[in-house]
């Protein structure tokens, strides 16, 4: 190689500054750059230094938006050498915060750092004389997948073979969240079919669809643009309990028929109790219910409700009201109870004062004296009947009382003289005959012309009575009915309320029962009958 000098000098090598290097250079030459400290040699194009440490390059960081773990988020790094010092064997590029370094003999490569986030860069070269100052830095925002969910519980409600699984999200990897994906694992293992939650905010999400028995584990996980969080750890274990479908008759204990010791006072007949049914027909005209789930293994309460007593009678001025029937239910932790309301009692015969009979299942009849009729009480939707109205006079024949709704029927106004007859009940073949249930009681008036003791209305409810030897009649027992109302010359009793009853078919025969209800059979049905409470286990 032909070394040129210039300007020639005894001492060697040309020296000088940057802006005298030689003008026409020939490939090869070589030149001391006293400005830069720095032996240069000419390419055919540049001086290049060749005997410095590496120049400083300039780096761009572009968001890989990695689907590898969260926590480890990438950028793409790419690398522009400089010219101000010698060539590069390789380049390093640092992170300003957290450590993180990328080393590489080309011009680009992945950096790797944690979390999602803003990070600011910079680059050096590397040769055999040294490395570079730091370059040019620049700042990137770089995303990952999601961070799993915190997972919560997992609860069900027991009447249900839904499950509730909840989570708390965890941050998003820098990009919006696509979906969450919630999957149970059989016995805590097997995982099985996911289902995705409602909104990529969710945090709860109701599991359908999963076998009656099994035991489930839930797992949570989430998704965004770049790919799918870890899963979540693992929820509490449930089990899907086994659901017995249940038809029943709840009938409530029925309200007692009012009572005056007195030949011109009317007295209102006690109203049915309370009747809902999920067969043949419901009470009040109401649409027939739809049977219940009972959860395998767990107590059902039974409560039947007792009829209520028929008032005595009494020769004060003002009739007294008579009782109303308690209710009867159906009952169980996590289930929703069945109640049925307990008929209200008639309004006895007034003189002065205007007192409206009871409300209830079935609505209690009015009464009547010299004072305005009293008014009759109302029924429950879905269970039963309004009572009669009954008419008030000053002359004695036209006092009428009005009859106990039932909870088939309303009560018979008390009207011309003739006192009201029970609202009819309702029949029902839960236990494969049909039974007539839950009539309205009868109303009386002691009074000399027109129909003095009218009817209980079907289903059991109680006659009137005006006679010195008889009370009331009351409601048959275990029907619901409502009791019969008396008003005579002596202090007769008004009929009590026929007690309520509980009836329960299902196609399984239950495991447990307490109170002694009756059990039959029809066709595959196995049918409990509660007449007193007691509680029932399938």
């Amino acid at each position: 190689m032909t070394i040129s000098q210039f300007p020639p000098a005894a001492g060697g090598i040309p020296t000088g500054n940057t802006a005298g290097r030689p003008a026409s250079p020939s490939i090869g030459d070589v030149y001391y750059n006293g400005q830069l400290a720095i032996l240069e040699i000419y390419d055919g194009t540049n001086w290049v230094p060749c005997s410095a440490p590496a120049a400083t390059p300039t780096i761009t960081v572009a968001d890989v938006g990695t689907s590898v773990a969260y926590g480890s988020a990438q950028g793409v790094v790419t690398i522009t050498e400089g010219i101000s010092g010698g060539p590069a064997d390789s380049f390093l590029i640092s992170a300003s915060t957290g450590g993180y370094t990328a080393t590489t003999t080309g011009t680009t490569v992945t950096i790797t750092v944690g979390n999602n986030g803003s990070y600011t860069f910079s680059g050096q070269g590397v040769n055999n004389f040294g490395t570079s100052v730091a370059g040019p830095s620049t700042s990137a925002t770089l995303t990952t997948v999601p961070q799993a969910p915190t997972i919560g519980t997992a609860t069900t409600s027991g009447a249900t073979t839904d499950v509730t699984v909840t989570w708390t999200l965890g941050q998003n990897g820098g990009k919006n969240l696509s979906s969450i994906t919630i999957t149970p694992y059989l016995n805590g293992t097997t995982a099985q079919t996911s289902q995705t939650a409602a909104t990529t905010s969710s945090t709860t999400h109701t599991f359908t669809g999963l076998t009656i028995g099994n035991s489930y584990t839930f797992k949570v996980k989430t998704t965004n643009a770049n790919g799918t969080s870890n899963e979540s750890s693992a929820t509490n274990s449930v089990t899907i309990a086994l659901l017995i479908t249940v038809d029943y008759l709840v009938i409530a204990g029925g309200g007692a028929g009012a009572s005056k010791e007195s030949s011109s006072v009317a007295c209102g007949g006690g109203g049915a109790g309370g009747l809902r049914s999920t067969v043949t027909a419901t009470g009040g005209g109401g649409t027939l219910e739809t049977a219940v789930s009972f959860v395998s293994g767990v107590s059902h309460t039974i409560t039947v409700g007792a009829g209520a007593t028929g008032a005595a009678g009494t020769s004060a001025e003002n009739g007294v009201l008579a009782a109303s029937g308690n209710n009867s239910s159906i009952s169980a932790t996590g289930f929703s109870t069945i109640t049925s309301t307990g008929g209200g009692g008639g309004a006895g015969g007034q003189y002065t004062q205007v007192n409206a009979a009871s409300n209830g299942g079935s609505g209690g009849g009015g009464g009547a004296g010299d004072a305005p009729a009293q008014t009759a009480g109302s029924g429950t939707s879905g269970q039963g009947y309004a009572g009669g109205t009954g008419t008030a006079s000053g002359t004695n024949a036209n006092r009428t009382g009005g009859g106990g709704g039932g909870a088939g029927a309303v009560g018979v106004n008390g009207s011309g003289g003739n006192n009201g007859a029970g609202g009819n009940g309702v029949a029902v073949s839960i236990t494969g005959s049909s039974v007539t249930y839950a009539g309205g009681g009868g109303a009386a008036c002691g009074q000399s012309s027109g129909t003095q003791a009218a009817a209980g209305g079907s289903g059991g409810g109680g006659n009137a009575s005006v006679s010195t030897g008889a009370h009331g009649g009351s409601g048959n027992a275990n029907s619901g009915s409502g009791g019969g109302a008396f008003s005579g010359t002596v202090a007769n009793n008004g009929g009590s309320g026929g007690s309520g009853v509980v009836i329960l078919r299902a196609t399984q025969q239950a495991a447990s029962t307490t109170g002694s209800p009756t059990y039959t059979t029809s066709g595959s049905y196995h049918i409990y009958k509660f007449t007193g409470s007691g509680s029932i286990t399938y």
